[in-house]
């Protein structure tokens, strides 16, 4: 049967306890990419607001992925004992309730307090949600997966645009995350009116030795392979603007708006890459992606004075690294078995990726100026390709 016949009717053959589970999760998902972009365009005023350096600022990204890596740590331990529609509720009501004090922090201890506490919420909830899709779907989870980050995308682009529009206006960044902020408690009620939440796939306990012993180097290069692709996404898109600025390349509204340019492609890129799932291998997928971001990231380099290009490199960037993360992620999922344990394990590299490499960008920039921000960014994606050869190797090495 043709492949773009079976998407099209995939909404069919879930069911309708199906579809209202896939939606509520993703609209958790709007609101993670939506809190996520709003905090690079908002970086100088949060620094002004909290009388901070803005090399000091990078604690901000530490702060939040340093709560964002132990929700995700203790999710899959929750999950094995709370529902997951109760643990995704209560988590997305704190995430929205905390992000309301953020425009109130008086200085940076306060604000990375805030955004640490807010950071573990939110990582109950992303690696709730990614975990439950894929007990929802099963092993046709590919273009559901990919479905849920156009949606985190999407959030992520609209972010970006509403702080250009309250750009120079005194405490005008106050409304975008009290608007932000609605998005979460409305999302969080939505979770709470879910009947029965989805449990894992049973799995026979007689397990090759092996195979079993496989699983955990799958696991590791895995969660590495998310540590350097997020690492290298929030880098980019967190520190972009500060990138344009600091260069003259754009100014702060004209920055803002590139930084909405890099989160549009890269939500186009999640929208393509739902039909891509069903047709193209993921090898195939990650490969192209990577070359291509690579491409772009050396043009970069070697004209890093041209706004053209950097625009290009804003909008070629998120394109081509918008499949990423669903297709690795799925790709790991159908290579070991996907128990709330296995998940958390993995997801901790995407949250550790997020801490590490975007708090050392802001020091690089501090040492070494602005354009460090492109070499860093270019190294994370060399090392994802190292590990994603390193996943197809013991994914090969395994009993079929």
């Amino acid at each position: 049967m043709n492949k773009g016949l079976e998407l099209a009717r995939l909404p069919g053959v879930l069911g309708e306890v199906a579809l209202q589970r896939t939606a509520s999760y993703y609209l958790l998902i709007v609101y993670l990419g939506l809190s996520a972009a709003i905090i690079g365009p908002t970086l100088p005023t949060l620094a002004a607001q909290t009388g901070t350096l803005l090399g000091d600022m990078g604690l901000v990204f530490l702060a939040s992925s340093a709560g964002f890596t132990l929700g995700t740590a203790l999710t899959s331990r929750v999950l094995d004992r709370v529902p997951g529609h109760l643990v995704l509720g209560l988590a997305q009501l704190v995430a929205a309730l905390l992000l309301v004090l953020v425009p109130f922090a008086p200085n940076l201890p306060a604000l990375l307090a805030i955004l640490a506490l807010s950071g573990i919420a939110v990582g109950f909830v992303n690696a709730a949600a990614n975990t439950l899709l894929v007990w929802v779907h099963r092993g046709g989870v590919g273009p559901y997966m990919n479905g849920m980050h156009f949606f985190f995308g999407l959030g992520a682009f609209a972010a970006p645009f509403f702080v250009a529009q309250v750009v120079g206006q005194a405490g005008g960044y106050r409304w975008v995350f009290w608007a932000v902020a609605v998005v979460g408690l409305l999302s969080s009620l939505r979770v709470f009116s879910l009947r029965e939440s989805p449990r894992p796939e049973h799995h026979s306990a007689a397990t090759d030795d092996n195979g079993r012993r496989l699983e955990l180097p799958i696991i590791v290069t895995s969660a590495l392979f998310l540590f350097f692709y997020v690492g290298a996404e929030v880098a980019f898109g967190g520190w972009v603007y500060t990138y344009a600025v600091t260069l003259n390349l754009a100014g702060a509204a004209e920055a803002a708006y590139l930084t909405s340019a890099f989160w549009g492609s890269f939500t186009l890129g999640r929208l393509i890459s739902i039909p891509m799932a069903t047709r193209l291998s993921a090898s195939k997928t990650i490969l192209a992606s990577l070359g291509l971001c690579l491409a772009l990231l050396a043009a970069a380099i070697v004209l890093a004075r041209s706004s053209a290009v950097l625009w290009v490199l804003a909008v070629g960037l998120g394109l081509f690294l918008a499949p990423i993360w669903p297709t690795g992620y799925t790709l790991a999922g159908q290579s070991v078995k996907f128990t709330a344990r296995a998940s958390g394990l993995i997801l901790l590299g995407d949250s550790l990726g997020g801490m590490v490499l975007p708090w050392l960008a802001g020091h690089m920039i501090e040492q070494a100026g602005a354009q460090a921000v492109i070499y860093l960014v270019a190294g994370s994606l060399v090392c994802t390709l190292v590990m994603f050869g390193a996943m197809q190797y013991w994914r090969a090495a395994r009993p079929t």
